[in-house]
C-alpha cells in the first residue's frame, strides 16, 4: 500500500514531496491533487512508467495521458509550434482549469499513448502539485480513477480506487469539485473545444472570439 502524507502539516509535505519526487524517478507512480480533481503521474519521459499508469487506470492507449507543468515558461521546450492565440489562452488561465492540445517537440522522448504527434498540456492551481513539479519535471496526468469511475475529489478515494499501483499518495484535502478540466484543441486552423470543463466556453471567447465547440 501507498504511503499517505498529509500535506496540510509542513513537515509531512515536504517529507511527501521528497519521497514523491523519488518515486516518480523510481519509475513508480504517484496519487497528487491538483486544483480540479485528485490525479495519478508518473515521469512523462519513461515511457514504461506511462504503460504502468495506463494499466492501472485500466485504460487504452487510444486516450493519450496529458502533462502537467510546474510553469509556464516550460511549454515553449515541450511543443514544435505555439500559435499566439494559444499563449493568449495560456497567460489569461493558467495556472488553472484549462488544458491546451498542442504538436510536441518531435524530440521529446516520451510515449503518452496515440497521440499522432500532440500533447495536452496544463499548469495547475495547485501549490502542492506545482511544488512536486518543479522538483520533477513535466509529469504525465490523468484522473486518479479507474476506467469508466468517478473522479476522485479526496486522497481516500484516489486511495481506493489506485492505491494499490502507487507508491506514494500526496493528501491535499478535498477538492472543492469534480469538474476536469476544460480541454481546446489547438492543432488546427481553427481553435475547438474538445471537452467543456470548469471554464465555460464564454469566458476562453473573451480571449480567444473564433473557438468553435
Amino acid at each position: 500500500m501507498a504511503d499517505v502524507f498529509d500535506c496540510s502539516d509542513p513537515d509531512r509535505r515536504s517529507a511527501g514531496l521528497a519521497a514523491a519526487a523519488e518515486a516518480i524517478g523510481a519509475g513508480k507512480l504517484v496519487l497528487l491533487p491538483t486544483d480540479t480533481v485528485y490525479g495519478v503521474a508518473a515521469d512523462a519521459f519513461m515511457p514504461a512508467a506511462v504503460t504502468g499508469l495506463l494499466a492501472a487506470k485500466n485504460r487504452g492507449r487510444a486516450m493519450p495521458v496529458p502533462v502537467l507543468i510546474g510553469e509556464a515558461s516550460t511549454l515553449g521546450g515541450l511543443v514544435v509550434n505555439l500559435p499566439a492565440v494559444a499563449n493568449e489562452l495560456a497567460q489569461a488561465f493558467w495556472p488553472g482549469g484549462l488544458t491546451l492540445v498542442l504538436e510536441h517537440a518531435p524530440s521529446l522522448a516520451w510515449d503518452l499513448g496515440d497521440a499522432e504527434g500532440t500533447v495536452a498540456v496544463r499548469l495547475p492551481d495547485d501549490e502542492v502539485a506545482r511544488d512536486l513539479l518543479r522538483r520533477t519535471g513535466p509529469l504525465a496526468v490523468s484522473s486518479a480513477n479507474r476506467s469508466g469511475r468517478p473522479a476522485a475529489t479526496t486522497a481516500q478515494e484516489a486511495v481506493e480506487q489506485l492505491g494499490a499501483h502507487a507508491a506514494v499518495v500526496l493528501d491535499g484535502g478535498p477538492r472543492s469539485a469534480s469538474v476536469p478540466s476544460t480541454i481546446v484543441d489547438c492543432t488546427g486552423p481553427v481553435l475547438r473545444v474538445l471537452r467543456v470543463g470548469v471554464i465555460p466556453v464564454d469566458e476562453l471567447r473573451r480571449v480567444a472570439p473564433e473557438l468553435t465547440d
